[in-house]
Formats: structure tokens, sequence, C-alpha cells
């Protein structure tokens, strides 16, 4: 149906975007510009920048032709699995994306029903993830990922975690005294990343910050080959920096 706006309506308006985000919906295969002007009555010179807007906030996207079609931010309105599975590629590709800023394999991590967990991770050649020789279930108190997590349950939270996965000795530099541990944990500025040098595996060093959407309990986390730990702290800045628009892809 044609779009009869008022005529003191602004161009822009959501009641016209609407219309022309509909229209691109029900065309799966592409929609011209003048196709979307005839099937919403809206005039092309209107239609132009109202289009330029809406690809530039992801809702539709251009293809070689120069057809429309929906886009990512569009998907993401949905609910379900094409939700979920196009919220996943959104994540991975702004890991991808992170992991070639840092130079370091990156990595998000949820604490679950009790549990330490990596969801995602972007790795490559030049950038090879952590070898996970011991379960990072268990390894909560000495990988910067678990210690960012414990840093955002309570005492009894910690307290029930480590009665279910014992402290053990992974490194030389691994903290072994629950005491020790919560006061650094206790200590630990919200601002700052949280530190592995080598307390999880020998020859690896970690950075993670935390990422809060809504209750959830998360950390978006980086590692590098000893060799590399002169980029340990410049690489965490920059992952602390960057962290916002993880946050506003987990919070969607």
């Amino acid at each position: 149906m044609a779009l009869k706006p008022e005529p003191t309506a602004p161009f822009h308006s959501v009641q016209y975007a609407l219309r022309a985000l509909e229209t691109v919906s029900r065309h799966g295969g592409g929609v011209t510009d003048a196709q979307i002007a005839r099937e919403t009555g809206l005039p092309v010179a209107h239609l132009s920048s109202l289009l330029l807007m809406l690809r530039r906030e992801g809702y539709v996207e251009q293809v070689a032709d120069g057809a429309y079609v929906v886009g990512d931010s569009l998907v993401l309105l949905g609910s379900g699995l094409t939700r979920r599975e196009a919220l996943e590629a959104k994540l991975q590709e702004t890991l991808t994306e992170l992991r070639d800023s840092v130079g370091a394999a990156v990595y998000i991590s949820r604490y679950i029903d009790g549990e330490v967990k990596i969801t995602q991770f972007a790795d490559g050649p030049r950038t090879p993830k952590v070898n996970e020789w011991v379960d990072f279930r268990s390894a909560a108190h000495a990988s910067a990922v678990g210690k960012c997590l414990l840093t955002q349950l309570d005492q009894n939270g910690r307290r029930d975690h480590l009665s279910r996965h014992k402290i053990a000795r992974l490194t030389s530099r691994t903290i072994t005294s629950e005491r020790i541990l919560f006061s650094k944990l206790d200590s630990q500025p919200a601002t700052v990343p949280v530190l592995d040098l080598q307390e999880y595996a020998v020859g690896t060093v970690c950075a993670a910050v935390p990422l809060t959407a809504g209750a959830s309990v998360g950390c978006l986390a980086l590692s590098l080959p000893i060799e590399h730990a002169h980029r340990l702290r410049a690489a965490a800045d920059t992952l602390n920096r960057r962290a916002a628009p993880v946050v506003l892809s987990l919070a969607l």
C-alpha cells in the first residue's frame, strides 16, 4: 500500500522509514529505489536521503546491482534463531576487527550457571589462541578471563565457585591463597584491565576487561605469547577502549 503521509510530516520521519523497510523486507532478492518509491508513494528525492540514513545505520544494504536488501541491524530486531545467528555473526565480525586492531587473539567469556565459558573468540596464524592445557572452568583463579569474571561476583559467589573448582598451582606465578586472591580481586579498579602474567600458562600473558550488559557477567579478553609481553599494556588499553561496541551488541 502506498504511503500517504501527513503534509507537514518531515520526509525522514519514522513512518516513512518503516514503510521503506517493509518494502525492502518484502523483496528478499533486492529492490530498487524506483520500486520502493512506487510502492511507498515517497518522492525519489526524499527517498534517497532516507535510504542513505538506513544504509549508514545498517538497516539496509546495497548490493552490486544497486538493489537494496535487508541489513544486519534490521535482522537483529527480529527474534528466535535468525536473530541469534545474526547476533553471533555480528559479534564475530567485531571480534575479528578487534583481533586485527590489537594484534592478539581475542575472546568473549561469560559466567553461566556457575561456570566460566568462552562463548566466542577470534584468532589467526599470527595471533594464536591460548593452549587450553587446563580447562578454563577450573582455572578462574589463574586466568585473566576467570579473575575478571570473579571480580564481578560477590564474596559468596566467589566462594561457591572455588568450592567446586579448588585453587591449584598451574605455574610458579599462580596465586594459591584464597585470601590473597580475594584481596587482589577486591582492589582491582573497575576501569583497569585484569592481567595474567604467566599465571595460567608459561609463555602466555593475557588481559581482560568486564562486559556488563544487563545483569549478565562477562568479559572481553586477549592473549599474547610471552615474546610480545611488551605490547600487553597498550593492547589491553585498546581492548578497554573498544569494549563499548561489544557491550552494545550483547545488549541488543
